[in-house]
């Protein structure tokens, strides 16, 4: 687990990517070692607080690809269904679904998977310099797997950064509920903690309770099933890119973030 540090402090798991070369860019195995550091958080009845954060420049630059594995000869949606439905669907829903609060802390960029690691979590503490992107739309596809986008900006905002591919900008975030606050770069760990140091000391059914109450009213309201559908609407992505190329189109991905691991 080189690339995901864990440690507990004052009742608070911290989880750490620590891929900062890559831009905390993320291998189906990082994925694997951030879900075990999930689970054992939950399972950690010293544990009351969860905090997500990411060492380097930035939080994360999403998905790479390069280092998913051994792949078969020849590429088949189901391959990639099956792949992309455990680590990106099930991960991302069983992380949201932990019963205690957690809090990501997000610095610089964090590009199309990167989202799938902070909306996940039930607060989130940005960096005055973080920017949040979903550009797989260039890909032709439309989206990444787990649809957060319009529960977490409204349906306008959503289709905006959407359709033309730019950044949200931390405070852009705040503005429309994404982001609960904006600190300073060198404040984010100490804000970060604060918080959850804060939240840590509140009574741990009662902050189970409260955090159900407030996903089981957006499962009641569709979130669930929404973002269960909307992951097949991704697959046909996958789908069409095979049918013409033969190529999972998120791995063109690889060639947008060239740029970002030197940044």
């Amino acid at each position: 687990m080189d690339h995901i540090l864990y440690e507990v402090k004052d009742r608070v798991a911290v989880i750490t990517l620590n891929r900062p070369e890559a831009a905390n860019a993320q291998t189906m195995e990082l994925l694997d070692d951030l879900d075990a550091a999930w689970t054992r958080a939950a399972a950690d009845d010293d544990v009351r607080v969860i905090v997500l954060r990411g060492n380097g420049r930035h939080f994360s630059a999403g998905h790479d690809l390069k280092g998913g594995g051994p792949a078969p000869e020849k590429l088949t949606l189901e391959y990639i269904y099956d792949i992309e439905a455990r680590r990106y669907l099930e991960y991302t829903l069983r992380w949201r679904n932990v019963p205690k609060p957690s809090i990501a802390a997000v610095q610089g960029k964090c590009i199309a998977g990167g989202l799938m690691l902070c909306w996940p979590c039930d607060l989130i503490v940005a960096a005055d310099n973080a920017e949040f992107s979903d550009p797989v739309v260039h890909m032709g596809i439309g989206g990444v797997e787990y649809h957060g986008h319009t529960w977490e900006l409204g349906p306008r905002k959503a289709k905006e950064i959407l359709f033309t591919g730019r950044p949200v900008t931390a405070e852009e975030a705040e503005k429309v509920g994404m982001v609960n606050r904006v600190v300073p770069l060198d404040d984010l760990d100490s804000a970060s903690m604060e918080l959850a140091e804060q939240i840590a000391r509140m009574h741990p059914f009662a902050l189970r309770q409260a955090k159900r109450a407030v996903n089981q009213t957006l499962d009641v309201q569709g979130f669930y099933a929404a973002v269960q559908s909307v992951f097949d609407i991704h697959e046909t992505g996958h789908g069409n890119a095979l049918s013409h190329s033969g190529l999972p189109v998120l791995m063109q991905l690889e060639g947008m973030k060239k740029n970002l691991r030197g940044q």
